[in-house]
Parts: structure tokens; sequence; C-alpha cells
């Protein structure tokens, strides 16, 4: 009988995944790991989380380190909460971000259930993030690797979920993870990161909401902002709010996507200056401190996984919604999209741009 603390890791085949069991499992935890079994649309589009090729390599992991490894068929639950998720938030003229939504349902809630039913005391990932304890509560923290931080994809977290996360990659910068790969000899040492959607398979999100949801992508005009039209979008699913590239409209300067207009299935486009928004409203706001603050407070406030922080004010509405006025006007605030706050390092919680 042991009186170790036991730690589920989230395996996924990934050197983060990999390293964050290896620095548990050298310490003094009883270490076991665990990998999702998550959809994908067939054998020629795997999951790039779970691949067959993914779960080898974690399965090759865990047995170099002696430690247990279980595979969980997540496919039903990942299609329902995060995909249909996705493509719904398409349908309704959104940019949605499924990372999160797997993070709130999936990651953070069902696997982190399903470890603590086994016998977990904690659940670690290899997420790039911290927790501290203070007093009687926990704080989530960027983490220290700047570029890499990943607290933005974890907003979504509550108290009963940092009570029982490890972070254990939080402190460390990507390339000495890779350094420790190295000398434990890890096989996936060298394995390279893709910026894909997992579910996607490889390909384009807009070609697979075309062949699993084609009613999401109907064609219709492009507008400027006086009604005016210039051309045809191929779906508004296809575009996103501050893109350039790829409109298909010719004018003497530069177009944007400024908005778009699900009501008459319109996307309107514009030039530069007439892009951005200083203020928005938020739902689905999470706080991570388990209640909102009163009234108004000064946070820095981040609208897309990698975009920069800028300071804004966040007044309090109730406790699921909230209304956001930037310092300075920002191009890329995308409904669907979360805006997560800061103070300094401590993530405060987040909420869903409205349109």
């Amino acid at each position: 009988m042991t009186n170790r603390p036991k730690i589920a890791v989230a395996m996924s085949g990934g050197v983060d995944s990999s390293v964050a069991a290896a620095l548990l499992a050298n310490q003094d935890f009883e270490v076991f790991g665990l990998m999702m079994r998550l959809w994908s649309r067939g054998p020629q589009h795997a999951n790039r989380c779970c691949s067959p090729a993914d779960m080898a390599r974690a399965r090759a992991v865990a047995a170099q380190l002696d430690i247990p490894f279980y595979a969980l068929d997540v496919q039903d639950r990942f299609k329902r909460q995060v995909v249909d998720f996705f493509a719904d938030g398409y349908a309704q003229g959104l940019t949605p971000n499924p990372c999160i939504e797997c993070n709130r349902h999936i990651r953070w809630g069902f696997l982190l259930q399903h470890a603590l039913a086994m016998g977990a005391t904690h659940l670690a990932t290899g997420h790039y993030a911290r927790v501290r304890k203070q007093d009687a509560s926990f704080q989530l923290l960027r983490a220290a690797d700047a570029h890499k931080d990943q607290s933005y994809v974890l907003s979504v977290m509550g108290q009963d979920q940092l009570a029982h996360a490890v972070f254990p990659l939080g402190d460390y910068t990507k390339d000495q993870v890779r350094e420790i790969a190295r000398e434990l000899q890890l096989p996936v040492a060298d394995r390279s990161e893709s910026q894909d959607l997992c579910f996607v398979g490889g390909g384009d999100y807009r070609d697979f909401l075309e062949t699993q949801w084609g009613n999401v992508l109907p064609p219709g005009p492009i507008v400027d902002r006086s009604g005016r039209q210039l051309g045809n979008h191929q779906g508004l699913a296809r575009y996103t709010i501050g893109q350039r590239k790829g409109i298909g409209v010719t004018a003497d300067q530069p177009l944007y996507v400024l908005e778009k207009d699900l009501a008459h299935n319109q996307l309107v486009v514009g030039p530069r200056q007439a892009l951005g928004r200083r203020e928005f409203s938020v739902g689905r706001v999470n706080w991570v401190a388990g209640s909102p603050p009163e009234g108004t407070l000064t946070a820095g406030v981040q609208v897309r996984y990698k975009a920069s922080e800028v300071e804004g004010q966040v007044t309090v509405r109730s406790d699921a919604e909230a209304a956001v006025r930037l310092a300075e006007p920002l191009p890329d605030v995308t409904p669907g999209q979360s805006a997560v706050f800061f103070d300094h390092q401590v993530c405060l919680g987040g909420g869903v741009i409205q349109p």
C-alpha cells in the first residue's frame, strides 16, 4: 500500500505531455497515463491528437517510464461537445474556438472526473501554465515562457479543476522541454508540432466544414458599408474578421472583412481604418476565482490565443455576462472567440465575444 500522491497524466504522444509524465515519474509520485480516443472523420483523416501512431508513441513512452497506460474512448462526447459546437458556431456566423470548449468539457471535465474515479488525486497535462495556491483558493498563472503560454485556453477552469491540476511544464521553455526529452531519450523528442485543429485531420477547416456540414457554406454577396455589392463570397464560414487576403474582390485599396451579416448572408468589407472595435460584450463568462468581482475592473484583455494583451475596463453585468471597453481599438475582435482577462500574470477568467 502506498501513500504517494497518485497523478494521472493526459498523454497524446507529443513531446510536451511525454516530458510532463517523465518529470512526474521521476519524482515521488505514483503516475499513470491516460489517452483519449477522440472523434475523427475517418481513417484517411485521423484526429491528430490520437492517431494510431500517436497512440503507439504514447504507449512507448509510458513503457519506457514504467507507468501504467490506459486509453479512453471519448469519441461521441467529443463529437457532440466540440466538433458539433464548432460547426454550429460557423453556421451562426461566429468563429468558435474548439480548443477552449475541449478544455471546458473534455479535458477538465470528463477526463478529470475519470482520473479522480480511478483514484488519482490530480490530473497533469502538458500545458504551459502554472497554478498557485493563494490562501484557501487557487490561481491560474501565465507560463514562464511567454511564447508558449496557454493560460488563454485554460481560462475556463475554476477552483474545482485547479485544486486537482498539475502543469509540470509551467516553469520551462519549449527548448528546455525538448532538451529534457533528448536527455531521457524519449522517442518523441524531436516530433514537430501541428497548429491545425485536431479533428480536421490535416486539411483545411473550410473544406472540413463543406464536407461535413455543407449547409453552413452557402454563397452570397460581398458588400461595402453602404451596401454596394463588390462580388460574391463562397460561404461566410470561409472568412474571419480582419481577413485581408483571399477575399476575392479587387479595389483601389486593400479591403478587410469587417463583418459577417448572417441575416442577409452578406460579407461586409472595407478599408483598414474601418476595422476595429473598442467595445463589446462577452457571454458564458467564467471567473477562475469562482465568482465575479464587483462593478468594473481594469484588466489586461487578450482577444485571441496569440494576440497581444491590451488594457481594458471590464464591467460585470451578471455572473456570466460582462461588457468590455478597450483602451484602444483592436482589428481582430471576433465574435465566437474568447476575451480573456489578466491581472499581470494571473488569469482572472474570460468569456465568449458576442456579435
